[in-house]
């Protein structure tokens, strides 16, 4: 088990919203982790972040093991829930807020 693996997971368990990005949320460096951000910032919720531009080893590292080739990626209490497309859908459908409110407050998403 490398660091980076054990990284990863202690912020995947102890952030119940958390978004892998390019960038941070006040300078996303792509379009994709800047409408991720913008619809995470819509539902009123403080999340976490972790700019893989300045993580190679995370970078790397994630895809393998949350299996999703690309960023951003949302994590909420502990579960993937997808890159851009996904959480633009959710947010789109209203459901992105209760996901987020609900992690947010410690509870399960599913």
């Amino acid at each position: 088990m490398s660091s980076t693996l054990e990284t990863i997971k202690d912020q995947i368990s102890t952030n119940p919203v958390l978004l892998y990005m390019k960038g941070t949320p006040q300078m996303p460096q792509c379009g994709f982790s800047s409408q991720a951000v913008q619809a995470l910032m819509a539902c009123g919720q403080k999340f976490a972040f972790v700019n893989i531009l300045e993580h190679p080893d995370i970078r790397a590292e994630l895809p393998k093991y949350a299996q999703w080739p690309t960023f951003p990626q949302l994590w909420l209490s502990g579960e993937l829930v997808g890159g851009c497309d996904i959480i633009m859908d959710l947010h789109q459908q209203g459901e992105l807020l209760a996901m987020v409110e609900a992690a947010a407050q410690g509870q399960a998403t599913a």
